[in-house]
C-alpha cells in the first residue's frame, strides 16, 4: 500500500497529523544482517529552509512543555516551557560552529565604586554594588547576595585589592559564606604585610553544591591595624556548572 493520505493507529489521523497513534510503546530496530538488512538505524527528518521549524516537541495533556530541534534557523535549540507560550532556552548549538550556549545559565560578574572600609579584626561584609553582567538576575546589589535558584554545584570567586589606610604590616583575610554563617570549605585566604597599596591583590576560588535558595556573600578583614579593600577593582563573580 503506497502514497495513502492518513494513517491511524488507535485513533483516527486528523487532516493536519495524516500519521497518528495511540498506543503505549513503540519500536523502531535496524534490519539485522541475516535478514537482507546492514544492521544499523538512521532516521532522517528534513526540513525545505533555514526559516521552517524542524525538531520535536514534547506536551503533556496535548499543551507543550519542551521542543528539541532546528526552529526557524538551523541552530540546535532545547527550550523548556512552563505553559506552552512563554519558552525558555536551556541550549543552543551554533551551526556553523558547534558552539554550546546555555541563555539561562545563572552568572554573574560584579565589582564595587566605593572603598569598603573594614574594622580591624572584624569579619565585614564586602558591598559589591555594581554587576558587568548578571545573567537570571541570581545576584542582587542591594544586599551583596547571590541567591543559587536552582539546586547544583557552583563556582565562585574573588580579587580584592588592598589600599593603605593606617599601616602596611598587616594581615588580609577575605572568605566566601553560605547562608550568611557557614563558611564555605576550601574559600578563606589571607596574605600578610608589607603590602603595596592598591597592588596587592588576594584571590579566591572554591566551588561548593548549594540547594534552591541559598545565599553566597563575600567578607573580608583586615588584621593588625584598619585598612581598606580598593573599591573600582575589587572584583566577585560566580556560576553554575553542574
Amino acid at each position: 500500500m503506497q502514497e495513502i493520505e492518513a494513517l491511524g493507529l488507535g485513533m483516527i489521523a486528523p487532516p493536519e497529523t495524516p500519521f497518528s497513534a495511540k498506543l503505549n510503546a513503540a519500536l523502531w530496530t535496524a534490519l539485522y544482517q541475516p535478514d537482507g538488512g546492514d544492521g544499523a538505524l538512521v532516521k532522517t527528518l528534513n526540513k525545505e529552509a533555514t526559516a521552517n521549524d524542524l525538531g520535536f516537541v514534547f506536551q503533556q495533556d496535548f499543551q507543550t512543555r519542551a521542543i528539541l530541534g532546528l526552529f526557524g534557523n538551523d541552530n540546535l535549540r532545547l527550550a523548556t516551557s512552563p505553559d506552552g507560550t512563554n519558552f525558555f532556552d536551556g541550549l543552543s548549538i551554533d551551526s556553523a560552529t558547534g558552539i554550546v550556549d546555555q541563555p539561562r545559565l545563572p552568572r554573574f560578574k560584579g565589582v564595587t565604586n566605593f572603598d569598603n572600609y573594614c574594622i580591624a579584626d572584624v569579619w565585614t561584609k564586602i558591598a559589591v554594588n555594581e554587576t558587568e553582567f548578571n545573567e537570571q538576575g541570581a545576584f542582587d546589589a542591594a544586599t551583596n547576595l547571590f541567591t543559587a535558584p536552582v539546586d547544583g554545584t557552583y563556582q565562585f570567586g574573588a580579587t580584592l585589592i588592598f589600599k593603605q589606610n593606617s599601616g602596611v604590616d598587616v594581615t588580609v583575610g577575605a572568605r566566601i559564606m553560605r547562608n550568611g554563617t557557614e563558611e564555605v570549605t576550601g574559600s578563606q585566604g589571607e596574605i600578610t604585610g608589607a603590602h603595596l597599596s592598591e597592588r596587592t591583590s588576594l584571590g579566591l576560588h572554591v566551588m561548593v553544591a548549594l540547594a534552591a535558595g541559598d545565599t553566597i556573600e563575600l567578607q573580608g578583614r583586615i588584621a593588625g591595624s584598619d585598612g581598606f579593600f580598593m573599591a573600582d577593582r575589587t572584583c566577585f563573580w560566580g556560576c553554575k556548572i553542574g
